[in-house]
């Protein structure tokens, strides 16, 4: 599990430390605060050190580090990500729980690789995985033409990964307690499920005898089933690390609850997430599973000049944040109309 990591400098973040980092994170901001880097950010180095030496690539990670930044941030060369400024470096530091720790930075001259790196984490066989806002089941294979084949620019790295991971098949024979459970409900929250259809070559979602094709199935209904999948083919395991950039994104707020309580299972299971929102569902939901199951659940808030600050939300309650304001004032204004 990742228990601390700083980061600084790293496009609009100017500064942020994560401590004593739990199951589940929050994350909360405005928009163009930073939530979104600072979960790709988090993302790119996990994923590379679990990359580095697998199966017959001889690229150490220096170079695959390199090679996802380039293409997950998508700029002409990696120093472009570095926080606007003279003299200002990119640094990233992140420990696991076992105390192994990594450490690099890089410049705004920095063209294509990384060389100042400090790489002593311990090996990862497990996987972690970024979950965008949007669904990409109707889009797989647009996105690894255009991203694998054509190497072109628009779908970020994250999305590539995700595509990959979605490709394997699903996997026969008993899966964890946990896991096997979190598909039940899923599945239960749509009365259906999505599957590859390998006849057809085509996804496809079944609910009791009807099959409907991908590209007529709503939106919520495929990005609850790209989680469902990751569980059912194992690519997810009770190590992994789960990136989610909006979970509330296209789902009804009981389902968002449900979703949220599949995810505290998930996590009891051993994986640990990092969710960032910008919904009082969210928020509100995480609260109770904090307080109910005495689950400390580390917060870190960003505001518009790129600092941020680390609350817990069961030991300091809802955070001072507009996402709560604003409902706060909402309910205000209908109170005083009465």
């Amino acid at each position: 599990m990742l228990k601390d990591f700083e980061l600084k400098n790293y496009g609009p973040i100017n500064e942020v430390h994560g401590k004593r980092l739990g199951k589940i994170n929050l994350i909360l901001g405005k928009n163009s605060t930073g939530k979104t880097f600072l979960l790709k950010a988090l993302y790119s180095v996990l994923r590379s050190h679990e990359e580095s030496n697998r199966g017959n690539s001889n690229q150490d990670f220096s170079e695959v580090l390199s090679d996802k930044l380039y293409w997950t941030f998508q700029t002409e060369k990696i120093g472009d990500i570095v926080t606007k400024g003279d003299g200002k470096k990119l640094s990233t530091t992140i420990t696991l729980e076992d105390e192994s720790s990594l450490f690099f930075s890089f410049g705004k001259d920095t063209s294509v690789k990384v060389a100042n790196i400090e790489n002593n984490l311990t090996k990862r066989e497990s996987n972690s995985i970024f979950l965008p806002p949007k669904e990409v089941l109707s889009l797989i294979d647009v996105i690894y033409k255009s991203a694998v084949i054509d190497k072109l620019f628009g779908f970020d790295a994250t999305y590539v990964d995700l595509v990959k991971a979605l490709k394997i098949p699903t996997q026969k024979g008993r899966n964890l307690d946990a896991f096997a459970s979190s598909r039940k409900q899923l599945e239960k929250m749509f009365s259906g499920k999505v599957e590859f259809d390998a006849k057809g070559q085509s996804w496809i979602y079944k609910k009791g005898n009807s099959k409907f094709s991908i590209m007529t199935t709503a939106e919520g209904i495929k990005k609850v089933a790209i989680l469902d999948t990751l569980l059912g083919n194992r690519y997810l395991d009770e190590d992994s690390i789960v990136f989610i950039d909006e979970p509330e994104s296209a789902l009804h707020p009981t389902a968002i609850v449900e979703l949220l309580d599949i995810i505290y299972v998930l996590s009891q299971a051993g994986i640990q997430f990092f969710l960032a929102t910008h919904s009082y569902y969210v928020i509100k939901k995480l609260l109770l599973i904090a307080n109910k199951n005495q689950m400390h659940i580390p917060t870190l808030m960003a505001n518009e000049n790129g600092e941020w600050e680390q609350t817990c939300l069961l030991e300091d309650g809802l955070p001072e944040t507009e996402i709560i304001n604003e409902s706060i004032r909402l309910f205000e204004q209908e109170f005083q109309g009465i």
